[in-house]
């Protein structure tokens, strides 16, 4: 594993892809995160068929515990951004690894 695809990476691939300048597919890329990002702040759950799903999960008040010094500590409530791969992608990136790992 190890090497970390970046934004730029991906606008380099979908760019070579589509044709679209560099400046064009940065701008797409750039509003999709930007269009996700929108919709999570208003409360809408995100749904792309194949991919995935983006979500808000509240998570409540809780007393957890600081493991360097042990002392307690309390979690206020707060609203986190989820994502849930699809099976269809997970099942691609799987059968992926196993056929380049020899298995």
């Amino acid at each position: 594993m190890g090497k970390t695809t970046t934004k730029a990476d991906l606008v380099n691939v979908i760019a070579h892809r589509t044709g679209l300048t560099k400046n064009e597919t940065e701008s797409v890329v750039d509003s999709l995160f930007e269009s996700i990002i929108d919709s999570l702040k208003t409360g809408k759950r995100i749904e792309i068929r194949g991919f995935g799903s983006f979500n808000i999960r509240h998570k409540n008040f809780r007393q957890a515990r600081n493991p360097r010094t042990g002392e307690k500590v309390t979690v206020e409530p707060k609203n986190v951004p989820t994502f849930k791969i699809s099976k269809e992608f997970k099942i691609a990136v799987s059968e992926s690894l196993k056929n380049s790992n020899g298995e």
